[in-house]
């Protein structure tokens, strides 16, 4: 019996882990707690690029989880007769609880703000609701399928809103499953969501001009200034610095970004020395309209700043979108003031991130190739700009139109 004990034990030992993409290759990262009750999280390559190794790599992480389970395992026999042991029939949404907590030191804070969002806003309460006491190791595929319904039917969320509903909730259970707390992952075996294509609101050349017209001297000037003229992200107007603009080179460096996050009900702003993905980092000319406006704030700031005196806000001088008394203009300001722009001059609707695309879609009518416009925006690969725009190169479609018709008219008459 004692043998039996240890044996389950060994089994049980909590060690959590998960694959996380650095520099295109997977990494492991453990997480546990130490002799000295301190959780570690140790992380080290797989040596595997990312492409085409996913299984290959999910094998090498349950192997990492085994063996570090087996050494600290040992230590606890030796430590003490009483073994740690997990209780393998946890209630699902007790473990989604466990679940965010562990990760709550193995993935960004603002990561891990959209996993508790979409778990303890929707995942529990529902769970807990229409299947109080579930277990994890009785969750069925299609108890899963009822929660997407649930979310599009009576909730009104579209598809690829549902979607990222399923990766958190397959992403709990891939924990489960790689550290042998079930025998397979369920969500693996739903129908998922069919994602919609991507169809969103642009402004022709006639309307950004009139919106830049309604903006002029606002406080929302420049974010809607640099999301027309340069595509930028909210989180990337917000997080340039003075010293990625250079006056003498005439180039603008996106390098930096400020987001916003709920954590225990209050908003916090974060900043990262890292844009969105790789190609997000990147060089754009200094387009002398923003040269202009560029020159005229710095005046204004040091002025205000001269004016304000020790009033004036001494934590965001580095930043450039910085408000009269030299607080940092937070990413949501764009998004609800340009509303009450939009409403104040009657212009057509439209979400500020639709100003990314508008500024794609006049790029593309005016010939610029989707590789430039790529480039131009800091998309992550040309699949994904061709996937969004494609619909709109009405021009290089009426070219192939024009050179069949050329050359098989020309033939056949």
């Amino acid at each position: 019996m004692e043998n039996v004990c240890k044996e389950e034990a060994y089994k049980m030992v909590n060690v959590a882990g998960h694959l996380r993409e650095i520099n295109g290759y997977y990494h492991i990262v453990l997480s546990y707690s130490g002799s000295d009750g301190k959780r570690k999280t140790p992380s080290k390559t797989t040596g595997l690029p990312v492409k085409g190794n996913k299984k290959r790599a999910e094998k090498l992480l349950r192997d990492a989880i085994n063996a570090k389970e087996a050494e600290l395992s040992a230590l606890s026999v030796q430590r003490s007769d009483t073994a740690i042991i997990i209780n393998s029939n946890i209630p699902f949404t007790q473990f989604l609880e466990e679940w965010l907590a562990m990760m709550k030191g193995s993935v960004e804070t603002t990561t891990h703000c959209s996993y508790t969002y979409i778990l303890k806003r929707g995942v529990i309460p529902f769970f807990d609701s229409k299947y109080p006491n579930l277990l994890l190791k009785d969750v069925t595929p299609k108890q899963i399928q009822d929660y997407y319904s649930y979310l599009m039917n009576d909730c009104g969320l579209t598809a690829n809103s549902a979607i990222h509903h399923h990766a958190n909730i397959r992403k709990a259970l891939q924990y489960a499953f790689v550290t042998d707390m079930i025998k397979s992952n369920p969500a693996d075996r739903v129908q998922r969501p069919k994602k919609q294509p991507f169809v969103g609101s642009f402004y022709s050349a006639e309307e950004a001009i009139s919106l830049l017209r309604a903006v002029k001297g606002d406080p929302v000037e420049f974010g809607v200034m640099m999301a027309l003229y340069y595509g930028l992200r909210r989180s990337e107007i917000v997080g340039l610095k003075w010293s990625a603009v250079d006056f003498k080179r005439k180039i603008i460096t996106i390098n930096h970004t400020v987001t916003c996050a709920s954590i225990d009900g209050k908003w916090q702003m974060f900043a990262k020395d890292r844009p969105k993905n790789k190609s997000s980092r990147r060089s754009l000319p200094l387009i002398p309209a923003i040269e202009s406006y560029l020159l005229h704030l710095k005046e204004r700031q040091e002025r205000n700043q001269a004016l304000c005196g020790n009033c004036y806000c001494q934590d965001y001088l580095e930043y450039v979108y910085r408000n009269d008394i030299g607080e940092l203009v937070k990413p949501d300001y764009l998004t609800l003031h340009l509303q009450l722009i939009i409403k104040k001059h009657n212009l057509r609707r439209i979400r500020f991130h639709d100003l990314r695309h508008s500024c794609a879609s006049l790029l593309l009518s005016n010939g610029i190739s989707m590789k430039q416009i790529q480039e131009w925006l800091g998309h992550s690969n040309y699949s994904t700009t061709a996937n969004i725009y494609a619909h709109l190169d009405s021009e290089s479609k009426q070219a192939s139109a024009d050179a069949i018709n050329s050359l098989l008219t020309t033939e056949t008459q």
